[in-house]
C-alpha cells in the first residue's frame, strides 16, 4: 500500500505578488479550474494501492486546505498542521508519523503541492515502477533532466538503473 503525502506548507515568496502568505501559489487557479494543490491530488486518481492522503500544511491554511479537498471530492484526508514551518525535514517527519498509524508498512509517497506534472501517466508508470523498488527496501527520488541551473533546488546524482523503468 501507498500514503500519498502532500507538503503543502511552502509560501511561494518567488512568484509575489500573486503568491502571499495568507495564499500561497499552491492554492491559486493559474487560470485552471483547480489549484496546483488540487491537481497534486487529481494525480493520483487512477493508481491502485493507495491510501487517504496525508495533507502536511500551515495552521494557517487549514480551513483553505479543507476546502479545496471538499471542492475536489476528497474527504478522506488526513490533514497534519505545522504550527510553524520549518522547511521539509520537520515536515515529513510528522506525515510520516501519521502515516504510521494509518498503515505502518505502507510506503510513503511524497508530493510536493505546488509541482506541474503534465504527462500523467509516465507519471503514474515511474510511481509504480518506484512502489516496486521501495517495496524491496530501496529509497527511490522521483526527479527530471533540468533544462537550465538553478541555485534554489537541489540535484540528484542518478545511479544505475533498476528494472525496466
Amino acid at each position: 500500500m501507498i500514503i500519498p503525502v502532500i507538503m503543502a506548507g511552502g509560501v511561494g515568496s518567488r512568484l509575489w505578488p500573486a503568491s502571499r502568505e495568507a495564499k500561497p501559489k499552491q492554492f491559486l487557479r493559474f487560470g485552471a479550474q483547480h489549484s496546483l494543490f488540487q491537481q497534486s491530488l487529481q494525480r493520483l486518481q487512477g493508481l491502485a494501492e493507495l491510501l487517504p492522503p496525508v495533507v502536511v500544511c500551515n495552521v494557517e491554511h487549514r480551513f483553505l486546505v479543507a476546502e479545496q479537498l471538499r471542492e475536489i471530492g476528497v474527504e478522506d484526508a488526513i490533514i497534519v498542521l505545522e504550527p510553524v514551518g520549518r522547511n521539509t525535514a520537520p515536515a515529513l517527519a510528522l506525515a510520516a508519523l501519521a502515516a504510521q498509524e494509518c498503515d505502518p508498512a505502507a510506503s510513503l509517497l511524497v508530493l510536493a503541492a505546488d509541482h506541474v506534472i503534465p504527462d500523467v501517466a509516465a507519471f503514474h508508470h515511474a510511481i509504480v515502477c518506484g512502489a516496486e523498488q521501495a517495496a524491496g527496501g530501496a529509497l527511490v527520488t522521483f526527479g527530471i533532466v533540468a533544462l537550465r541551473a538553478e541555485t534554489g533546488y537541489g540535484y540528484i546524482r542518478r545511479g544505475a538503473a533498476c528494472g525496466a523503468a
